[in-house]
């Protein structure tokens, strides 16, 4: 249908808010990569960058890739489904099962180039001879950057919003063995501390999993879910809570 947008950018539209909450728990991570992975133009980047919020710079940054179209819409898919992202985000796992559908072929839409303009003048040089944008577009090397861990602050923030359910979110929700629970009522008085040892010690059982995005993933979910304005500082700024 004339005018209908692409698969792709349907797509992303679709999913739009899901990777605001998971990419939000390191924006630059993401900036920097769809960046090398030239799906923003120059002017994209900059307005992407000034932002200083990590909600504001996602939303920012896909907004930009759906506004420059399937081309770039199905780079960022494909930078979502590689094992860098795939590391760093753990949650994005759902984007693998997830695939653009051309109406008229029922298969993958054909990607083309984000950068016409360098196979252009590549070509004028060398002829007919076809360009590969692997030999004439150097990647950005970016050094690979660990998981950024929820900090014990934000445990600490998120406690007070956890009432009396707490046993049943720490079995249901987080996977804590109940004899561990039950170590932790008798170690605490106070509820406070109770629920900010069990989130503790998840945060210590899931090592590298253990992100301010995956914890707010989980407790946004299932029948003891919390409302989301009690834990959406889990997704601000982590940097912020070092100070």
């Amino acid at each position: 249908m004339a005018g209908e947008p692409a698969a792709e950018i349907q797509l992303l539209r679709s999913q739009k808010a899901k990777l605001i909450e998971i990419l939000s728990a390191d924006a630059e991570f993401v900036l920097q990569h769809a960046d090398s992975s030239l799906l923003l133009s120059d002017s994209g980047y900059q307005q992407v960058k000034a932002r200083t919020v990590p909600r504001e710079k996602v939303t920012d940054l896909l907004d930009h890739i759906i506004q420059r179209g399937p081309a770039a819409a199905q780079g960022l898919l494909e930078l979502l489904k590689g094992k860098e992202m795939q590391e760093t985000f753990p949650m994005l796992c759902f984007i693998k099962d997830v695939q653009a559908i051309t109406p008229s072929t029922g298969g993958p839409k054909p990607v083309p180039s984000i950068v016409p303009h360098v196979e252009k003048e590549v070509s004028s040089l060398e002829g007919s001879r076809p360009c590969n944008l692997e030999d004439t577009v150097p990647s950005k090397k970016i050094r690979k950057r660990d998981p950024v861990l929820v900090k014990d602050k934000q445990l600490m923030i998120v406690a007070p919003n956890i009432g009396k359910s707490w046993k049943e979110i720490g079995i249901g929700t987080l996977d804590i063995p109940n004899k561990k629970l039950e170590q932790i009522e008798l170690d605490e008085s106070r509820h406070i501390y109770r629920v900010f040892s069990m989130l503790l010690y998840w945060k210590t059982s899931q090592k590298l999993n253990a992100t301010a995005a995956n914890l707010h993933t989980l407790l946004s979910q299932g029948p003891c879910a919390l409302p989301l304005d009690s834990i959406n500082s889990l997704l601000e700024d982590s940097d912020a809570f070092d100070l």
